[in-house]
């Protein structure tokens, strides 16, 4: 496989990609990281005469707490959220679910942004940041992740916009994020993301976000329903919950599996998270939170 010809333009403001991006339309696409963007390039599934290298542009990087939360440029990759000293302390679970994106190859040049922009369904980032109820910085403004998505390979983004950070909210010290998936060949089959807020030995508030399984990642919200107010030893309540996370899911078969395969995978992930996230019953969202199963 080679690369088919193409002119790149490294750019160092985000009004400059924005001129570059308009002049040459649809034959122009943002490039960061490029670990998704080059393989669709070898393998003849795109094709562009123009890539925007957006690396250079300074306001598109780093880490920073704003209003307590966690804003990170879209040009930071995998491995500098991995392994930044303020995501260690305010939201370790985010840390250790990049630790398990792709491999080290790819954490290093692939950006968050990247992902969430190629919005590739099979996505560990855009299943963990919509239970944290994450929003996007673009250049049209800012908007909720989960309107940012809009399907497979589809974000709001219009031609000539850049998305700029993502704003992530930090946990409360009484909520536990929890991540899990099912993975092969180290592609995420399955996603779920359980965030669990518990007191006096009850769910005050739960968000679950499922991934990987259908077209897009999405909330559990008739999940997140139930779980509410239950005492963290009803056993039937997380059942029902996981059961309304599966058909919340919008699973479709493809080369991972067979519809109902993935639902189960579904029903089983969703209880493993909650049942990790209330292990401690002190639920401390500085706890681990994310846990590697199968690749």
């Amino acid at each position: 496989m080679t690369l088919p010809p193409f002119d790149l333009h490294p750019v160092e403001s985000v009004d400059e990609a924005r001129e570059l991006l308009l002049r040459y339309g649809e034959d122009a696409a943002v490039i960061c990281g490029g670990t998704e963007l080059l393989l669709l390039l070898k393998l003849g599934y795109a094709g562009y005469g123009h890539l925007v290298d957006i690396r250079g542009i300074e306001e598109l990087r780093g880490i920073r707490l704003e209003e307590e939360a966690l804003v990170i440029g879209a040009a930071a990759t995998h491995r500098e959220i991995e392994r930044s000293p303020l995501v260690a302390e305010r939201l370790p679970a985010l840390a250790e679910m990049e630790r398990h994106v792709a491999n080290i190859r790819v954490r290093n040049v692939g950006s968050l942004g990247g992902n969430l922009c190629f919005s590739d369904p099979h996505s560990d980032p855009a299943t963990f940041l919509l239970a944290l109820d994450a929003e996007a910085e673009w250049t049209g403004g800012r908007t909720p992740l989960a309107d940012f998505l809009v399907g497979p390979y589809e974000t709001a983004l219009q031609p000539g916009q850049l998305l700029r950070a993502i704003r992530i909210p930090v946990p409360g010290d009484d909520v536990r994020v929890v991540h899990r998936k099912l993975a092969f060949h180290e592609r995420p089959a399955a996603t779920v993301t359980c965030a669990v807020r518990v007191r006096d030995n009850s769910v005050t508030q739960a968000r679950i976000a499922v991934g990987s399984v259908g077209t897009r990642a999405v909330r559990a919200t008739a999940a997140e329903r139930r779980l509410a107010g239950v005492s963290l030893d009803d056993a039937a309540a997380l059942t029902e919950a996981a059961e309304l996370a599966a058909d919340a899911s919008e699973a479709v078969e493809d080369a991972n599996g067979s519809v109902e395969y993935k639902l189960q995978l579904v029903r089983v992930l969703v209880e493993r998270c909650f049942r990790e996230a209330i292990a401690d019953r002190s639920c401390c969202s500085r706890a681990p939170g994310s846990v590697r199963t199968r690749d």
